[in-house]
C-alpha cells in the first residue's frame, strides 16, 4: 500500500472517532441548555475548567505515540509491552495532578469571575469528573496504542459507539425518571463517567483476549516504576501537554476578554470557536497519521522512508486546508446563519469566518509540524514557539488591537480584533516550526 492511502484510510478513521468524542460536549451542551439556562452556564464554566486540565494531560499521553510506533518499527515487541505497562505510572501521576486541579478550581474562578450562584453547581460538577479523568486517560492510552500499532479502527468503533451510549444516558441523568432524581448539569457528568469507565473496561477486555495485542505481551504482571523509562515519558510528554495547554488556554481566555463586549459578540466568538474547532479535527487526524508513520520508518532504520511520508503529510494537509479555508470563506454567510437566526451573530461571525480562512491554514501547518517534530524528539522548541506566538502576539496583541489601540490602529472593540491577532500569529508558527524539523530532519543519521 502506498504511503498516501496508508497516512489517508489511517487520518480518516482517526477523524471519525475524533468528531465522535466532539459529539460528547455537543450532547451535554444541548440537553443541559434544554433542561435549564442555569444548568447551561453551569456546564460551560465546568467544561471550560476540565477541558484545560484534560488536553494538557492527553498532550502528555499522546506524545508516546512516537516512542511506541518506532518500536513498532524496530519489531522490538516485548519492549513496546513493557513500554506501555510503564506509562500507566505517568497515567497515574496525571490522575493526581488533574484531580486535584479538578478538585481546587477555586483561585481559576474567582479569578474569572465566575458568578457565585454557580459556583456550587461547577464545584459538584467538576468533583464527578474526577472519577471520569482517570478512565479517560486509561483510554486514551489505549488509543495512542492503536495509532501507534497503525490500527485505529476498533478505538473509533468504540468511540462511535459510547456516542450512542452516551445520548440516552445524558438526558436520563439530567432529567431524572425511572426511579433516577433530575441532576442537570451534574447528570451530564455522571454519564461521562459511566461511558469512559464502559470504555476502559471493553479496552482492557479487548488487550486481553484479542489476538492481536498478544505478540505484544502487554497483559502481563506490572512491573515496578522503572523512573528512567517514566522520565523519559515526561520529557518527551510534559512539554507537549504544556504546548496543548498554551493553545487551548489561548482560546479560552480569549473567549472571557470578549465577554465584556456583551452577548452578541460572544455568541458571534462561540459560533466561529466551534467551527474552528470541528475544522482542527482534519490535520489533527492528519498529524497523528503522519507521525505513526514517520517513526515507524525511523524505528525501522530507514529515515529516506521517513521524510518520504513527512511529504506525503503535508501535501494532504496543506491541499485539505486551503480546500477547507476556500470552503469557509465561500460559505461564510450561509454557516453563520445555520448557527443563529440573530441577523447581528451573523453579520459578526460571517466576518470572523473571513479571518477564520487565514487562521485555519496556519493552524493545520503548525499542527502537522508539531507531530513530526516529536518524532525527532523536538519538543522544547515548539512550546516555546507557541509561548511568545500564541499567548504574546495572539492574546496579548489581540487584547491591545481591541482595547487599547495598537500603532496607528485605534481601539476596535470588535472579537474581530482577537481573531486577526490570533491568525497571525498562527501564521508565523509554521515558518519557524519548519526550519526547526528541516534542521532536525536532515541531521538525524541516515
Amino acid at each position: 500500500m502506498s504511503e498516501l492511502r496508508t497516512i489517508a484510510r489511517h487520518a480518516s478513521t482517526v477523524l471519525v472517532g475524533q468528531l465522535a468524542v466532539m459529539a460528547f460536549g455537543v450532547t451535554d451542551t444541548i440537553v443541559a441548555g434544554r433542561y435549564s439556562e442555569h444548568a447551561l452556564a453551569a456546564l460551560s464554566v465546568g467544561a471550560a475548567v476540565y477541558v484545560t486540565v484534560f488536553v494538557a494531560l492527553i498532550g502528555v499521553l499522546q506524545a508516546l505515540l512516537p516512542t511506541w510506533a518506532e518500536l513498532h518499527g524496530a519489531q522490538k515487541r516485548h519492549e513496546l509491552g513493557k513500554s506501555v505497562r510503564q506509562s500507566l505510572y505517568l497515567a497515574g501521576i496525571g490522575t493526581v495532578v488533574g484531580t486535584t486541579a479538578l478538585l481546587f478550581p477555586g483561585t481559576l474562578l474567582h479569578w474569572t469571575e465566575v458568578p457565585a450562584t454557580l459556583e456550587g453547581d461547577v464545584l459538584r460538577y467538576l468533583g464527578v469528573l474526577t472519577f471520569a479523568l482517570p478512565a479517560s486517560l486509561l483510554f486514551r492510552l489505549y488509543g495512542t496504542l492503536n495509532q501507534s500499532l497503525g490500527h485505529p479502527r476498533i478505538v473509533t468503533v468504540l468511540q462511535a459507539l459510547s456516542l450512542v451510549i452516551k445520548v440516552p444516558l445524558t438526558i436520563w441523568f439530567c432529567f431524572g425518571g425511572l426511579g433516577l432524581p433530575e441532576m442537570g448539569a451534574v447528570g451530564c457528568a455522571w454519564a461521562t463517567v459511566a461511558v469512559q469507565w464502559l470504555m476502559v473496561a471493553v479496552s482492557m477486555w479487548l488487550v486481553k483476549t484479542q489476538d492481536f495485542y498478544k505478540p505484544y505481551a502487554i497483559w502481563q504482571r506490572l512491573e515496578r516504576p522503572h523512573w528512567p523509562t517514566i522520565g523519559a515519558f515526561a520529557r518527551l510528554g510534559v512539554p507537549g501537554g504544556l504546548a496543548v495547554m498554551v493553545e487551548v488556554t489561548s482560546f479560552t481566555l480569549m473567549a472571557l476578554f470578549i465577554a465584556r463586549q456583551g452577548a452578541v459578540a460572544s455568541a458571534a466568538h462561540q459560533v466561529t470557536a466551534n467551527v474552528a474547532a470541528v475544522m482542527y479535527m482534519v490535520p489533527l487526524s492528519l498529524s497523528i497519521a503522519t507521525s505513526a508513520r514517520v517513526s515507524y520508518w525511523l524505528g525501522a532504520g530507514d529515515p529516506k522512508l521517513a521524510r518520504r511520508a513527512i511529504r506525503t503529510g503535508f501535501k494532504i494537509a496543506l491541499g485539505m486546508a486551503l480546500a477547507m479555508a476556500s470552503a469557509v470563506f465561500l460559505a461564510r454567510g450561509w454557516i453563520a446563519s445555520a448557527y443563529s437566526p440573530n441577523p447581528e451573530v451573523v453579520r459578526i461571525a460571517s466576518g470572523l469566518f473571513a479571518v477564520l480562512a487565514l487562521f485555519h491554514l496556519g493552524d493545520s501547518s503548525q499542527a502537522m509540524c508539531v507531530f513530526v517534530l516529536r518524532c525527532y524528539r523536538v519538543v522544547i522548541a515548539p512550546l516555546v514557539t507557541y509561548c511568545v506566538l500564541l499567548w504574546g502576539v495572539g492574546l496579548a496583541g489581540g487584547y491591545a488591537l481591541a482595547y487599547l489601540g495598537l500603532g496607528p490602529f485605534a481601539a476596535q472593540n470588535s472579537p474581530a480584533a482577537f481573531w486577526v491577532a490570533a491568525a497571525l500569529a498562527l501564521l508565523m508558527v509554521p515558518p519557524i516550526l519548519a526550519a526547526i524539523l528541516w534542521r532536525a530532519v536532515r541531521s538525524y543519521p541516515g
